[in-house]
């Protein structure tokens, strides 16, 4: 696998992990749990959900920046 092709699945992993983050805060009537914010949404395990899918984020963003220097050397 290439650098330049690892760069963009990286890139695309972390789109993906913010945006799901993003759905499990939206509300969601069907679910009759409420999660720690007070309100029905989408993930009853929010906001601790939303913080776990965007450390992952985090981390897949770093392990890109890495790969992107070793890329310069």
């Amino acid at each position: 696998m290439t650098n330049q092709k690892l760069l963009n699945i990286l890139t695309a992993v972390t789109v993906l992990l913010v945006l799901a983050a993003a759905v499990t805060l939206l509300p969601f009537s069907s679910n009759n749990i409420r999660s720690d914010l007070g309100y029905s949404s989408l993930c009853p395990f929010a906001p601790w959900s939303t913080l776990t899918l965007l450390v992952f984020a985090g981390l897949a963003w770093l392990v890109r920046a890495y790969v992107k220097t070793l890329q310069q050397r």
